[in-house]
């Protein structure tokens, strides 16, 4: 087998274990919201985080840069604030986090 070969299949490897770890980060995530108690704050932020994470590091096996992800997310967010998106209209939330962005990149 050629060393190609396995870094090909090594990549598969890890976007796969991404991915697994990304699913069971959402299916606790669902299972804390249920709870509803301000016991699992933390717990939430860590799984909203972890995903952000996994997110990340997803797109960057997939051949994204990071930069490129945040790149296509201020455009997305400048997208939805132009077109007045639903959750824009109820509390300027695409705007805020827009701000967020692009102060820290």
């Amino acid at each position: 087998m050629k060393r190609e070969d396995l870094n090909i299949m090594s990549n598969v490897k890890v976007i796969e274990e991404l991915k697994a770890q990304l699913l069971c980060i959402i299916g606790d995530f669902y299972r804390l919201l249920t709870k509803g108690s301000n016991v699992a704050q933390e717990a939430i932020l860590d799984c909203i985080s972890g995903a952000i994470i996994l997110l990340y590091l997803l797109g960057e096996r997939l051949g994204y840069s990071y930069a490129a992800v945040d790149d296509n997310l201020k455009k997305k967010l400048k997208t939805g604030i132009i077109e007045e998106d639903d959750i824009e209209k109820q509390g300027k939330d695409l705007s805020r986090l827009y701000t967020h962005i692009k102060e820290r990149i």
